[in-house]
């Protein structure tokens, strides 16, 4: 019954090669665009962030991630999903749905605990990020993108999807699907 409802399921336990988030701007630049407007439609990046908890289920917790030109970016004070993502650092993260449509962006990847102090600067300069809060910043790699855009409200769709180039660095594939009212 679940692989009826969520075909996609288990492709989360399939990632591949990672990209940064300047790689599949370079890759995608429109594509990527959509999506950090998507994260920023509201001004400061919001958006859910799902990692896997020790037992192997899911945890689904609204972040601000920040996006900029050297990566995709996200501060995190000592919670569950920081431990998550320290012990097993697949996760998914997907944009606050806008009010006025069923548009929707979303990545997967890969993310990783950053110990650069000037990075670690810098995204909190950016972020306004406090530094008498104990978080730690993380880089989320990307595996697939998703961008959907529903021009007419809830009918036609048109989606992009994104995957970052297999490991024998073969390119990047992006797919277009026009799915009917």
């Amino acid at each position: 019954m679940l692989d009826t409802c969520f075909p996609f399921e288990r492709t989360f336990d399939k990632l591949g090669t990672m990209a940064t988030w300047s790689e599949f701007a370079h890759a995608a630049p429109a594509l990527a665009a959509g999506v950090r407007s998507a994260f920023h439609q509201y001004g400061p990046g919001l958006g859910y962030l799902a990692t896997i908890r020790p037992d192997g289920g899911p945890r689904l917790h609204p972040v601000s991630p920040i996006v900029t030109d050297d990566g995709l970016f996200c501060c995190l004070l000592d919670t569950p999903k920081r431990r998550d993502l320290d012990r097993d650092g697949r996760y998914a993260l997907h944009a606050y749905p806008p009010e006025d449509s069923d548009d929707e962006a979303c990545v997967r990847g890969q993310a990783s605990r950053i110990l650069d102090a000037a990075v670690v600067r810098r995204v909190a300069v950016l972020s306004r990020a406090t530094p008498q809060v104990a978080w730690q910043l993380f880089a989320l790699d990307i595996d697939m993108a998703l961008l959907v855009r529903r021009p007419t409200g809830r009918g036609a769709a048109m989606a992009q999807v994104w995957h970052a180039p297999p490991s024998d660095g073969h390119g990047s594939r992006l797919q277009f699907t026009i799915r009917p009212g």
